[in-house]
């Protein structure tokens, strides 16, 4: 049975409806075990995103400034390697060719720490998230989430729609 958990109100007006939400129980974000997230500068060539994230099994890399250690975006496995299959970059050029770009002026976004219900990250990743502080992921669905701390300092790991899968799977109901 699906159980109401208000998040905030989606596109429609309407309560989000978590798919999985008895099987949470109280878990959090931290309750995923994500892995420590893997930061590349934009300079780094994209031969090394590819290592780095191959030899970890990462489908997504966050890049910061090499500077500041702000964070800038991120880079999805997938559509780097569609991009170097179709000639669009090659290996040696840097990062900030291929990356996406968060786009900070006028946006606020989801903050989704260790302490996030998995409620609210599976909301996050529907696209409902709270649209209340003008949430800049409303009815965009998302397939990861950059975990930090609660001031956005530090990224901490990147949480993925498969791992929330994959933690359901492992609940019992």
């Amino acid at each position: 049975m699906k159980n109401t958990v208000h998040i905030g109100p989606s596109l429609s007006g309407q309560p989000f409806i978590s798919k999985w939400s008895s099987r949470y129980r109280g878990a959090t974000v931290q309750d995923l075990e994500p892995p420590a997230a893997l930061s590349l500068n934009p300079t780094d060539p994209i031969s090394l995103a590819l290592l780095s994230a191959f030899e970890r099994d990462y489908t997504h890399l966050t890049i910061v400034d090499a500077r500041t250690r702000a964070l800038l975006g991120y880079i999805a496995i997938p559509a780097l390697q569609a991009q170097l299959d179709a000639g669009a970059v090659r290996p040696e050029d840097p990062l900030s060719r291929a990356m996406v770009r968060f786009q900070r002026r006028g946006r606020r976004y989801t903050v989704i720490t260790l302490d996030t219900p998995l409620e609210a990250l599976e909301a996050f990743f529907e696209g409902m998230g709270d649209d209340d502080d003008g949430d800049a992921t409303q009815g965009q669905k998302q397939e990861f989430a950059v975990v930090t701390d609660e001031d956005r300092r530090f990224v901490l790991g990147v949480a993925t729609k498969a791992d929330l899968e994959e933690f359901v799977k492992r609940r019992p109901a």
